[in-house]
């Protein structure tokens, strides 16, 4: 979230978030929840393991990148069945130090930009900016952005600087499902893996080894609620406009990064994000 003053500007993310935990408080007093996800079982499948390593290499060796990840995540809805919600980010990045990310949703629209030395939050439906200085690479930068403004993108996972170590440490369980010649519109390898916090599939292509889907439940998520990212529009290693990573805000109000969740009661305050996921609890607030 940024801010100025008294007056909020809490994107789509966050309001979700918010609805969604005081939509889940009302129905467990209702009755018990369903139960969670079962029992992990262990092993990491070396062909799973093998697929996701090559993924992790071709990201991580890109100069350049720039893709569509659309997000679709559920949240209850006080009638029992849950609402669906969509975010739609284009991302462009450029290693090791510039990212941009311009979001439409079913909400208000949000820009990021990151140039090496500040991170910008833009909202251009309320002409509000905020700029904060940023550390050197964008692994820091999306700490710091999360850190400052509760500011967290459901991709990050793929594009830190090696994203088969930013998810391994946590993996329990990691298995090949088969193909599927349906999804991204090309041949894709189709995974599962668990960790102690999410249960995830993802669709990799068979030859490019670019992820294509991302599907995932949480764990400790009582009412299964389902969180799906599609990535298509892949370029990588394109030679990439010096001001693509500078933002135009024309004559924006400047106001400065706070985090939502200082304003929020305890219970309904966003975690932190969570390794090899599509969507934290703490969803993205600009």
């Amino acid at each position: 979230m940024i801010r100025s003053g008294s007056i909020p500007l809490i994107a789509l993310g966050m309001l979700i978030a918010v609805n969604g935990h005081a939509a889940q408080a009302q129905s467990k007093s209702k009755g018990p929840p369903p139960p969670a996800v079962g029992t992990i079982v262990t092993g990491l499948e070396p062909k799973a393991v093998d697929i996701l390593k090559a993924a992790s290499s071709r990201l991580a060796a890109a100069h350049s990148m720039s893709f569509t990840a659309v997000i679709s995540y559920e949240n209850p809805s006080t009638l029992g069945p849950p609402l669906l919600y969509t975010v739609k980010n284009e991302v462009a990045l450029e290693r090791p130090d510039k990212l941009r990310v311009i979001t439409s949703a079913d909400g208000p629209p949000s820009e990021f930009y990151y140039d090496g030395k500040s991170m910008v939050a833009y909202a251009p439906a309320e002409k509000l900016v905020a700029t904060a200085p940023a550390p050197p690479t964008i692994d820091a930068t999306l700490k710091a952005a999360f850190d400052s403004a509760a500011i967290y993108f459901p991709f990050s996972d793929l594009i830190v600087a090696d994203p088969y170590q930013d998810i391994a440490p946590a993996l329990k369980t990691v298995f090949y499902i088969g193909q599927s010649k349906v999804v991204g519109g090309t041949t894709t390898d189709m995974l599962a893996y668990v960790s102690d916090s999410v249960f995830a599939q993802i669709w990799i292509g068979a030859e490019d080894k670019l992820p294509r889907r991302i599907r995932a439940v949480y764990r400790d998520d009582p009412s299964r609620l389902r969180h799906d990212m599609e990535l298509s529009n892949w370029q990588l290693n394109v030679a990439v406009p010096a001001d693509t990573f500078k933002a135009s805000t024309g004559d924006a109000t400047p106001i400065q990064f706070a985090r939502p969740d200082s304003q929020l009661p305890a219970n309904l305050r966003p975690e932190p994000p969570r390794k090899g996921t599509t969507k934290s609890k703490s969803s993205k607030a600009q």
